[in-house]
């Protein structure tokens, strides 16, 4: 079985080497190409390839040990006729997809034999959409998952091949949760392919009520002091590595990296108010509830824990955030 597997972000790397195993042990499945999205310019301007890509290139070496194929990388701007050609030369039998970031057109799909099956970090239909593991630490959720669907022409709807749940602490970050997710979607693949026709066969509908969720913005980090501590700190750990929460003081902009609510009375302050430090943190009034900040940042500046920060913001304690 010859599989073109699309993936750019890091999630998706512990996937891609999961199918380069599974080649080099003989089990019947060959990666035959990559698609991902095209180098960027990222750092001081230079241009450079997505963490799939990148990891594509490190194992190179031990493919051209035992005799494998080098690992052709498809790096389209759009999937167009061009890229519908170069595809078809790689002769696929079957697209795995995760978290590529495009839609695939009919005329896409149809190049391959065995159709196409997504990897979606959600227990679908649950959090369809772009964001599933941020929105479910922004719902405070205590349960998500890792679905294997088939691709459908409607984006994440599909039949499911394969799912598997995960219980959450309430102190994941989307870094975190998407390690841990990347890591367990690569075994769950696995298993997948090596039962892949009865797999298929067994594949069900989707049950339940379908929530969606939407890319996020970047505006979205920004702190309303007037929620609760807790959904502050819901939104601080979804928001985690991208866009980051941040507040104002002043003209000045201020990221807020770490924190977590504490249940002590309120202080009888305005939201926003930095009061005294704790035992782990600069405290900060909330709507309801009083949040510790234990990491934060100045905007350009380099990220102190809370005793450091202290230590050269004097007047901080007293200000009003926000």
């Amino acid at each position: 079985m010859r599989i073109l597997f699309a993936g750019s972000p890091a999630i998706a790397v512990p996937s891609l080497r999961a199918l380069s195993e599974l080649e080099l042990e003989g089990k019947g499945v060959v990666l035959a190409g990559l698609l991902t999205n095209p180098d960027r310019s990222r750092r001081h301007g230079r241009m450079e390839p997505t963490d799939v890509s990148a990891a594509a290139s490190t194992l190179e070496a031990i493919r051209k040990e035992r005799g494998l194929s080098p690992i052709a990388q498809l790096k389209p701007e759009k999937l167009d006729e061009v890229a519908r050609r170069e595809t078809a030369l790689l002769a696929p039998d079957l697209l795995v997809s995760f978290a590529y970031g495009r839609l695939f057109g009919p005329r896409f799909l149809a190049l391959f034999p065995l159709g196409g099956i997504n990897i979606h970090p959600s227990l679908l239909p649950k959090y369809r959409g772009a964001s599933p593991i941020s929105a479910a630490i922004l719902a405070m959720e205590k349960e998500t998952g890792i679905c294997i669907q088939k691709l459908a022409a409607e984006m994440d709807t599909g039949d499911i091949l394969a799912s598997l749940p995960l219980r959450l602490s309430g102190r994941e970050t989307t870094a975190s949760l998407g390690e841990t997710v990347g890591g367990k979607a690569a075994l769950l693949l696995r298993e997948t392919l090596l039962d892949f026709e009865s797999k298929m066969n067994a594949a069900g509908n989707q049950t339940g009520e379908a929530v969606y969720c939407r890319e996020i913005k970047k505006e979205e980090g920004l702190i309303d002091w007037a929620k609760s501590a807790v959904e502050i700190d819901a939104r601080i750990r979804a928001f985690t590595p991208w866009p980051l929460s941040f507040t104002r003081l002043g003209e000045k902009t201020l990221l807020i990296l770490e924190a977590e609510p504490l249940d002590l009375p309120a202080a009888g302050q305005p939201p926003g108010a930095v009061l005294s430090p704790g035992s782990k943190g600069i405290l900060i009034q909330t709507g309801y509830g009083i949040l510790t900040v234990s990491r934060l940042q100045w905007q350009a500046k380099k990220a102190l824990d809370w005793k450091a920060f202290c230590n050269g913001e004097r007047g901080f304690v007293g200000s009003i955030l926000g």
